[in-house]
């Protein structure tokens, strides 16, 4: 499908790229959250209030390298928060979706929708 270079609307929000559209006029997929693990670090979120770092690790079966880079770029564009405490003597990491970043995911599974609808005619 080729992609034309056209802003929809324009974003207040300064992480945010263009929307490009599509040839049938749809808007573009966010690209932060259509990665694979970037996805699913949401998704757990917007499944539960808050989870640990270890816990989504063990949930997405994933590194601690790897966890890290793609948590903290969410949480770059304000879509996840993180806290940091102690347990004890352990450090412990705690994320929740945000506001922002439930709506990204709404507005994500929106087109994710239409794009079906689109396929299906």
């Amino acid at each position: 499908m080729a992609v034309k270079n056209a802003a929809l609307a324009a974003r207040q929000d300064k992480h945010a790229k263009p929307a490009l559209v599509s040839d049938q006029g749809l808007p573009e997929l966010d690209r932060l959250i259509h990665e694979r693990m970037r996805l699913g670090i949401i998704s757990a979120l917007a499944a539960n209030d808050s989870l640990s770092f270890n816990d989504l690790k063990k949930l997405l079966q994933t590194t601690d390298g790897n966890l890290s880079v793609h948590a903290r770029k969410l949480e770059e564009a304000e879509y996840v928060s993180c806290s940091k405490s102690f347990e004890g003597r352990m450090p412990k990491t705690e994320y929740r979706l945000t506001v922002k970043g439930r709506r990204a995911l709404e507005k994500y599974l929106d087109h994710m929708e239409a794009l079906i609808r689109t396929m299906r005619k």
